[in-house]
């Protein structure tokens, strides 16, 4: 069974990129859209490899079973000639075959990790991942943004609606109806916040952007990592560009809990 130990491993791990990658879109929950492409190609060349090596252990099981079919015949050849003589004859022979086949068995437990993906893929980062990230800052700091669309109700996401509230110098989003989804963190003295992780690359590289709710509406916070819509207003806090803006303020007058997003990840 060792000799197949490379196969499985790599048919594990092939088969559980493609099941969140080509047949799911589990795959949102550690990277961005973009490298969908590049994981199934790797799935696929993780399952042509396993088959290689499949393919390869069965040959030489059976080069192995052929070669002990032809000692045994050499011996039969042998004994017969012995027979048929008065004399003997010695045949030193020396069939040593040492055969390794793979590594210690402890090697076996990488399949778990394969078999964790295949069966339970890890759910997106939450709010364990938020409370260890500090304030994030956006890039462009204080400035102009570019005019937000029309519309009685703009749907606005977290990041931004975070990156406006606290740098936006033409206030942008006074007077505006707003409603962005994110998943529930809690805070101090009763606080709760929408927040939502921004991914780059893949989920190693998230940072954090969050909104504290108010107004009637939020009493009664829903629970940790509950996914939910807010619809409200901008509160105006502190001093644009400083700690006093951070984190922003939304006077909510509806929220709604919803289904996690295929893809729970925000975008600027």
């Amino acid at each position: 069974m060792r000799r197949y130990g490379s196969a499985v491993l790599l048919l594990l791990m092939g088969g559980a990129v493609l099941r969140i990658s080509l047949f799911s879109e589990l795959y949102l929950r550690y990277v961005q859209a973009a490298l969908r492409p590049y994981l199934v190609v790797s799935g696929v060349l993780l399952m042509l490899l396993g088959m290689a090596a499949a393919v390869r252990g069965m040959r030489q099981r059976d080069h192995e079973e052929r070669g002990g079919h032809g000692e045994e015949g050499e011996q039969g050849e042998e004994e017969e000639h012995d027979h048929g003589h008065s004399h003997s004859h010695s045949h030193p022979h020396s069939h040593s075959h040492p055969h390794t086949h793979g590594g210690p068995r402890i090697a076996w437990l990488l399949t778990l990790p394969a078999l964790a993906l295949l069966l339970f893929p890890p759910p997106a980062l939450g709010s364990y991942s938020a409370s260890r990230e500090e304030a994030q800052r956006a890039a462009q700091g204080v400035g102009t943004f570019p005019a937000l669309p029309a519309g009685k109700v703009l749907d606005i996401s977290v990041a931004q609606y975070s990156s406006r509230a606290i740098y936006d110098t033409d206030r942008s989003l006074t007077g505006r109806t707003l409603r962005m989804t994110g998943f529930v963190t809690h805070g101090s003295n009763g606080t709760w916040y929408l927040t939502r992780l921004l991914v780059t690359c893949c989920a190693a590289d998230a940072t954090i952007s969050k909104v504290e709710i108010r107004g009637d509406e939020s009493d009664g916070a829903p629970q940790t990592d509950t996914w939910v819509t807010a619809t409200g207003t901008w509160i105006p806090k502190g001093k644009l560009g400083t700690d006093a803006a951070w984190p922003p303020v939304l006077d909510a007058t509806t929220v709604k809990q919803v289904k996690e997003p295929a893809d729970p990840y925000d975008k600027r």
